[in-house]
């Protein structure tokens, strides 16, 4: 792995231990696919807020699309609602870091939720963004579908259609060994954002580390990444993870 001076510097083990504060909410992230494609720094770069800097691996900048399931959603003061807490999750992201800081810039986040959504858009100042999504399982295989409904504010709404397969039979998982790619793509603990005043926060999770296997087959349709300035991500991606998931702790955004 080769990295900037800068990059260098960065603490990537600091951000996993869990803070002395007390968490503000509960989520549980289930069945998640890590798809990767390697696009070209300068549009990446254009998309992310100064002062960001982007995160490389031997030099390439990645950009990564998430499916997953979202279960037991819920404040730490409130306990979880069936059929508002449990909905699908599907969000487009790069890496970045400040001050030190190594973390996960969303692009957007899109649920078929439409409380979680603008609850989310109010409380952590995310990109969410309410659509049809949907899952369909079959033993190993999983196919993801979603068409963006709103916000309307671009012509021509995002949409995509993601396939994936998992090897049969029994699964070997294990966990990302410090300096790896795949501890570079997955571990993440924290996520940068900024109000519409332009102030710059931080938030920060908890989980134990995935764990994870990899992906026999995965396949992506769609147009998600038009909102960046990229067209056309190839059918396949460069790097696909399966993990079956973890339980996080969701801590209180903090100006840096």
């Amino acid at each position: 792995m080769t990295t900037s001076k800068n990059q260098a510097e960065l603490d990537r083990l600091a951000p996993t231990k869990r803070p002395a504060e007390k968490p503000v909410g509960f989520q549980t992230w289930r069945d998640l696919f890590f798809l990767h494609w390697s696009v070209p720094k300068e549009i990446l770069r254009a998309a992310i807020p100064s002062p960001l800097e982007l995160d490389l691996y031997d030099d390439h900048a990645w950009l990564g699309i998430v499916p997953f399931k979202m279960r037991e959603v819920h404040p730490a003061w409130f306990p979880a609602i069936p059929g508002i807490s449990n909905f699908l999750e599907t969000n487009v992201r790069t890496y970045v870091y400040y001050k030190g800081e190594p973390g996960v810039w969303f692009f957007s986040l899109d649920a078929n939720a439409t409380l979680a959504t603008l609850v989310a858009r109010l409380r952590w100042n995310l990109n969410y963004c309410c659509g049809r999504l949907t899952l369909a399982e079959q033993e190993d295989k999983f196919h993801f579908t979603g068409r963006r409904m709103w916000p309307k504010h671009i012509e021509k709404l995002p949409h995509y259609d993601i396939r994936t397969a998992l090897a049969p039979g029994i699964k070997e998982y294990r966990t990302a060994s410090p300096g790896s790619f795949e501890h570079f793509l997955v571990e993440r603990y924290l996520l940068f954002t900024r109000t519409k005043s332009g102030k710059q926060l931080r938030g920060q999770v908890h989980h134990s580390p995935y764990t994870y296997t990899e992906v026999q087959e995965a396949r992506y349709i769609g147009n998600l990444e038009g909102q960046i300035g990229l067209e056309n991500l190839s059918l396949i991606p460069n790097h696909a993870l399966y993990s079956p998931g973890v339980s996080v702790e969701m801590f209180s955004l903090r100006e840096v």
